[in-house]
């Protein structure tokens, strides 16, 4: 498994020829004080699969707090295809709205994606506290 990107922003949208669009990408978010709520983000992530990958995978998206525990975990499961000849490598596309996202403190928070015994961070998000933020 080969993570090609895991992005946070406003929007995602898969489209038919495969690939994604996104729009509004972002890093971090300011607030006045916490806990903090984000009405909505969205993460978007395309992984790609190596041969002998085939078949129903679960995979775990935690988000977690800088203290490394999670606040928020997605659980799902991808079926990986078998590769065909003169095409790309399988690939799975994963948009995941999120609505009402509290967090609890500034700091860094990262998405870690737990699949096929292996544990990565693919995301950080830093949550900056600034009384002028709106």
């Amino acid at each position: 498994m080969r993570v090609l990107y895991a992005l946070i922003c406003e929007s995602a949208e898969a489209r038919e020829d495969g690939r994604m669009d996104v729009h509004g990408v972002f890093h971090h978010l300011f607030a006045p004080g916490f806990p903090a709520q984000q009405d909505r983000l969205v993460l978007a992530v395309a992984l790609e699969w190596a041969e002998g990958e085939e078949g129903r995978t679960p995979f775990r998206i935690d988000l977690l707090e800088p203290t490394g525990s999670p606040i928020l975990t997605i659980s799902g499961h991808t079926d990986v295809g078998s590769r065909r000849e003169r095409e790309p490598p399988p690939r799975t596309l994963l948009i995941m709205p999120m609505d009402e996202v509290v967090f609890p403190a500034p700091g860094l928070f990262e998405f870690e994606l737990h699949a096929r015994e292996q544990k990565l961070r693919i995301a950080p998000l830093h949550l900056i506290e600034d009384p002028d933020a709106r």
